[in-house]
């Protein structure tokens, strides 16, 4: 027993090493091509709706990026949110999380919700987006950013939504700090309200409504 726990502790260590190698060496890569190093590194992943496949073979990772310059080349890449059919999301997350509610440090989370009436679709939809992505990116949420996951885009007939995913819907201090912070860079007005849905609720909700933890 104690020399499997002896090996698993030295696994646990070397595989740290290992990660803390990969960064450094990405970091220097990145300062010597003169790029500006992101606090962490993100994946974005594509989901297109074909209903002849099982969920997670829609789901497909594109790239992952860790400078301020890879992100822009990505973004100016990639199709507009806007332009994607119905049924295609976008996800953006940490390295590490993969963009679904049973994901070990999802799954205790939530989500902080903005639904789009059709029409913002080609007004707002994009400019919300971007701006949803620049907050995760430049670690925006001060001392909680480090409770951010990632975020959604849902691209549907009936209306848009956007959405950042926290990893403790509990922490109330956190969530709604976040929450005020996002409100604020998609320049909603005070006379808006955002809900948080814990994905536990969503999970489970019967019908079509999930209850709203925090509003802000």
């Amino acid at each position: 027993g104690s020399l499997w726990l002896s090996l698993l502790l030295q696994w646990r260590q070397e595989e740290r090493r290992r990660r803390r190698r990969a960064q450094q060496q990405e970091l220097l890569l990145a300062e010597s091509l003169g790029k500006h190093p992101l606090q962490n590194r993100w994946a974005l992943w594509f989901f297109k709706n074909d209903k002849s496949k099982m969920w997670q073979a829609n789901l497909r990772l594109v790239t992952k990026f860790s400078t301020v310059e890879d992100f822009w080349a990505l973004y100016s890449h990639i199709q507009l949110a806007s332009k994607l059919t119905s049924g295609c999301d976008y996800s953006l997350f940490k390295d590490g999380i993969e963009p679904m509610w049973e994901d070990s440090q999802n799954k205790r989370g939530g989500r902080w919700l903005i639904t789009l009436a059709k029409q913002q679709r080609h007004t707002e939809l994009d400019r919300f987006w971007l701006e949803t992505l620049l907050c995760l990116i430049g670690e925006m949420f001060d001392e909680y950013s480090d409770e951010v996951c990632g975020a959604v885009i849902n691209i549907r007939t009936k209306g848009d939504k956007i959405a950042i995913w926290t990893r403790e819907a509990e922490n109330r201090e956190g969530v709604t700090h976040i929450g005020r912070v996002y409100k604020e860079h998609l320049g909603l007005s005070q006379k808006v309200a955002i809900g948080y849905q814990a994905h536990a609720d969503t999970a489970t909700k019967s019908g079509s409504l999930t209850k709203t933890k925090f509003v802000v």
